[in-house]
């Protein structure tokens, strides 16, 4: 590095060294960031004689770090949290006095070097850059204003007040038997696709305050979840009837009641119901407690597909997680299509047993343990809904019923689906126009 001074080279050098050395934690120089930084420490080191190699370095860095909307040090902390390896994972299962001393060893060792890339700041890089670049003026730094960054606590606070950081194992291994780890420590919501797990960012804000209409629906569900969320038993839940009557938006509703509480809601559609066992066994021994989230399930008459959800509804020599449930919505009350021509003829010539397989059909829906029951929304119901959604709106009581039932009368029929989209709409046309005389189209 001929064109800085030798301490910022050996100091360079002596940080590639330490990042090289980390032992579990490698993970967090893996990264955007993480891969950025290490570059740039690279470009230092040896920048070419016009600095063009280190300047672009240093902007791929700054970017990355904008982009995700954390300085270097918040970067840093919130990936310890949320790191992925074998002491989080065993942290999660047992008590810390009963953790491998190497494991806890090693993981005082990351600290402690975590601690010095830590003390690396964007500040003290741009001062490096300059040098090796021979710039009239450092390149200017990352940063974010205090009042958006928040008011942060516990380890986040914590950790980088400590003179050693190696002191916070025991704390660490607490907090990831509490809130887990990797993309559960990340996201709340979650689909499976592909064959492996993709965190959803902005789940569906839907509130269970907001649903009205099925009281006694929502209560069991609720309760039932209380009991997953208590370590008890739950039970799986079928959620059948009329289209739009708010089963999906029930489920999902729980998810931002009780993410809080460390449930988890993940995802799966039809086509990936062959992995549901392979979903549950990932689930098994982490500290969330996890929804999967099957919508408008059924069968065709020759769909295999509901075996393997048979193995996770009724178990098999393999013990059932006490932390996963699942929550299945359908239009139909027997999930697998029947036809008269499948009912058994002795006459004909079919197998011997037919009738075995005609129970198998209708039986499969009696698996779930709980089977709530959606009917399709009467008038009063449905104006029960359209009076609660739209309780802020400047709106006479009689106008709103008046335009609610014409509004069901031309579009989908009542549902609390109608409800929704004909407040939606009553909100946008009084936002946009001002007028709410004539907002029902009559196509």
């Amino acid at each position: 590095m001929p064109t800085a001074n030798s301490t910022s080279y050996t100091t360079v050098q002596f940080l590639q060294r330490q990042a090289a050395s980390l032992l579990l934690y490698q993970s967090i120089l893996a990264s955007e960031v993480g891969s950025t930084f290490l570059n740039l420490l690279q470009t230092i080191r040896y920048a070419d004689v016009d600095g063009r190699d280190c300047l672009q370095a240093y902007g791929s860095y700054f970017q990355a770090l904008a982009s995700s909307h954390q300085t270097w040090e918040e970067y840093l902390i919130k990936q310890i949290l949320i790191a992925d390896n074998p002491f989080t994972k065993l942290a999660q299962q047992q008590e810390f006095s009963q953790l491998p001393p190497a494991l806890v060893a090693a993981v005082k060792h990351d600290l402690q070097i975590l601690q010095t890339l830590y003390e690396c700041n964007s500040a003290v890089l741009s001062e490096w850059v300059q040098m090796a670049t021979h710039l009239p003026i450092s390149p200017v730094v990352w940063y974010r204003e205090p009042e958006a960054v928040g008011i942060e606590t516990g380890l986040m606070v914590s950790i980088p007040q400590l003179d050693n950081w190696g002191d916070a194992v025991e704390d660490l291994a607490i907090y990831y038997q509490l809130h887990g780890t990797g993309l559960f420590a990340q996201y709340p919501a979650f689909r499976w696709q592909s064959g492996q797990l993709v965190g959803i960012a902005y789940p569906d804000s839907v509130k269970l305050s907001t649903l009205v209409g099925y009281e006694w629906q929502k209560d069991a569900l609720v309760k039932n979840t209380e009991f997953l969320l208590s370590g008890e038993t739950a039970l799986h839940v079928l959620l059948y009837g009329s289209r739009g009557s708010g089963k999906s938006s029930l489920v999902k509703a729980l998810l931002n009641e009780y993410s809080h509480r460390n449930l988890r809601l993940i995802e799966v559609s039809k086509s990936e119901l062959p992995d549901l066992p392979k979903i549950v066994e990932q689930l098994r021994g982490v500290p969330q407690k996890f929804i999967i989230f099957v919508d408008d399930l059924s069968f065709e008459e020759d769909d295999d597909t509901f075996k393997a959800m048979k193995v996770v509804l009724e178990g098999n020599v393999t013990a059932r997680p006490e932390n996963v449930v699942v929550y299945a919505t359908s239009n139909r009350r027997h999930l697998i299509r029947e036809y008269f021509t499948d009912r058994p003829n002795p006459k004909d010539n079919q197998e011997v047993h037919g009738w075995d397989t005609m129970q198998e059909k209708l039986s499969f829906s009696d698996r779930f343990g709980l089977t709530l029951t959606f009917e399709a929304a009467d008038q009063k119901t449905y104006l029960q809904i359209v009076q609660h959604l739209a309780a802020n709106i400047n709106i006479s009581p009689q106008d709103l019923e008046f335009k609610a039932l014409q509004w069901a009368t031309h579009h989908n029929g009542r549902s609390g689906r109608t409800a929704r989209q004909f407040v939606d709409f009553l909100k946008a046309d009084l936002a946009v126009f001002g007028d709410n005389n004539n907002i029902i189209s009559e196509s």
